[in-house]
């Protein structure tokens, strides 16, 4: 799954998220402008009209690595995950929500039992700020055995499915679909996926098309270059992670 806490984490959020906050003048010139003391190592340009920076910043600890996701519309995520992809931390700059990992963790993600076993299952609790809304998170990724190579890049296949659920044990949404991992990078890649929420469900694909490395044209693009202007379903997708 795409990964998706206490206040000193949520302090280290803010830190990242001020400078994305006045980054206007920068989009507008079709540059993401990183927060100091970051450095992006790819962008990824996506299906449904998103692209997005993943980087590593010299105050998180160890292993953890961030991502920033812009639309036509400008950034609409930030996340970050700590070395075993665990989702630690996201905001939702549009609706001002942060979300943080919760102390209530049963099984913890695990990107070394994924990548050593063939599949992992994970058991999590997320907490929104400032409402407060524990949120627990229960499912499995398992590689498929498939790769596919984007711009030179080796992505193993996975399918996935997970089930989100209030503090009462019922159900909110569920969803499932088909990601893909880099091994180097020890990250998630969005790809297909079908929500599910009461009687209502929608689909989504933010397959990655295109890697681009330092020095190479389009590097920290702020333009997302597919499915752009097309009439998309724009339906948000629940507990999206980094």
């Amino acid at each position: 799954m795409t990964r998706f806490p206490l206040p000193a984490v949520a302090a280290g959020l803010a830190a990242v998220v001020v400078p994305l906050a006045v980054a206007g003048p920068a989009l507008a010139q079709d540059t993401f402008q990183l927060p100091e003391g970051c450095t992006a190592y790819v962008t990824e340009q996506q299906r449904s009209c998103i692209v997005s920076h993943h980087f590593t910043c010299t105050d998180d600890p160890a292993g953890w690595q961030r991502r920033v996701d812009i639309d036509e519309s400008g950034v609409i995520y930030i996340g970050a995950i700590d070395a075993e992809t665990r989702w630690v931390e996201s905001l939702s700059p549009q609706s001002g929500i942060v979300e943080v990992l919760g102390d209530d963790e049963r099984d913890p993600a695990s990107f070394s039992t994924l990548t050593s076993t063939g599949i992992d299952t994970f058991d999590f609790t997320t907490r929104t700020d400032p409402d407060g809304i524990v949120t627990r998170f229960t499912g499995q990724d398992r590689l498929t055995g498939e790769t596919v190579t984007i711009s030179g890049v080796i992505l193993e296949r996975t399918e996935f499915s997970m089930i989100a659920r209030d503090e009462n044990g019922a159900e909110v949404w569920r969803a499932e679909g088909r990601e893909f991992i880099n091994r180097d990078w020890r990250t998630f890649f969005g790809g297909t996926r079908t929500t599910t929420m009461g009687d209502e469900s929608w689909d989504a694909d933010t397959s990655p098309m295109a890697f681009i490395f330092p020095g190479e044209p389009g590097f920290l693009s702020a333009s997302p270059r597919y499915d752009c202007g097309a009439l998309l379903s724009k339906a948000p997708v629940p507990g999206a992670r980094e």
